[in-house]
């Protein structure tokens, strides 16, 4: 057994799957596992239970663009992803953002410009390193309100998303003032033409200063989120894409952490990783391997629980909504 190999898989909540049913042997192995008590919820506190941040204050736009750009010392940040807004008959809704929109160069170019006085005008400097992550850098001691990250806000009324308070104010009017710009220009009808949806808002988000220290025992992560991939490189690590399987990613020594947060369907997620890595543990392929869920649920899995006969299998949580 390779005792210098460790796994991290990074799930959705339990509630996505709806009543999708789990495996016998999962359900077996989960029972047999080091279970962690319940821990807090969401994205920020799953990726602060693989990763230490010094100081604990969550900054993903400073974090992302030191590690694309490198630039982040000195200012606070904002990301100002290009985004994609439908009126409905109650308000407006998040439909499309960054790479959901298939941007490219010519939609900077035509775009950023126009965009630029707007916030230049309130002391901002917006710039766009590619076409799917747009930032603003702002003082360092500016005072931001509380943005929505867009996992939070996809389809969701955006009238439950408005920055608020003294500061909210500020924005809210920059955000209405880039949507009349974009909703009338003139780029957004030749996309149009070529079936695209148009650019019609700015998604604010991830505002905060970076910090000064970024630690993990990852070696490696394979994610198609790029905040999970610049907290492993800030943290000494290695990123890229996520393959499309288990068995499409071989086994290397080191922690190696694998995101699987995106997928929906419960059956593809274990037929393509959970029991493949059921099986590399059980034949000693790793020494161990954490299931970090975003409800908070942590397993650890190791070949010797096996012996745990008399543990009963484990269900997972009952959801009245599949999410």
């Amino acid at each position: 057994m390779s005792r210098d190999r460790a796994l991290v898989l990074l799930l959705p909540a339990w509630s996505v799957f709806g009543r999708q049913s789990l495996a016998p042997e999962l359900a077996t192995a989960f029972a047999r596992a080091d279970a962690s008590p319940v821990g807090e919820a969401g994205i920020e506190a799953q990726l602060s239970r693989v990763f230490s941040i010094v100081p604990s204050r969550w900054a993903p736009a400073a974090l992302t663009r030191q590690a694309e750009v490198g630039d982040a010392v000195g200012s606070a940040w904002l990301r100002a992803d290009p985004a994609h807004v439908r009126p409905d008959i109650n308000g407006a809704r998040l439909l499309g953002i960054g790479e959901r929109l298939g941007l490219d160069d010519a939609d900077v170019e035509a775009l950023l410009p126009a965009l630029k006085p707007v916030f230049g005008d309130a002391g901002f400097e917006l710039d766009a390193p590619s076409p799917t992550h747009w930032y603003l850098r702002l003082p360092r001691e500016a005072k931001l309100p509380a943005f929505s990250a867009p996992d939070d806000a996809i389809g969701a009324d955006l009238f439950e998303h408005q920055p608020e308070g003294p500061e909210g104010r500020r924005w809210r009017a920059l955000i209405n003032e880039t949507q009349i710009l974009l909703h009338n220009h003139p780029w957004n009808a030749r996309r149009a033409e070529r079936g695209l949806v148009p650019v019609n808002s700015l998604w604010l988000w991830g505002g905060g200063v970076l910090p000064t220290t970024v630690r993990g025992e990852v070696a490696r992560a394979a994610s198609d989120d790029d905040l999970a991939c610049a907290l492993t490189r800030l943290a000494g690590g290695d990123a890229g894409r996520l393959p499309a399987s288990f068995a499409d990613a071989g086994l290397r020594d080191g922690t190696t952490l694998f995101d699987l947060r995106r997928m929906r369907d419960l059956a593809a997620l274990q037929r393509d990783w959970l029991l493949p890595l059921l099986r590399a543990v059980g034949e000693g392929g790793c020494a161990s391997a954490i299931i970090d869920t975003a409800d908070g649920g942590r397993f650890v899995l190791r070949r010797g629980q096996r012996w745990r006969i008399w543990r009963k299998r484990w269900s997972m949580p009952v959801a009245t909504d599949a999410g």
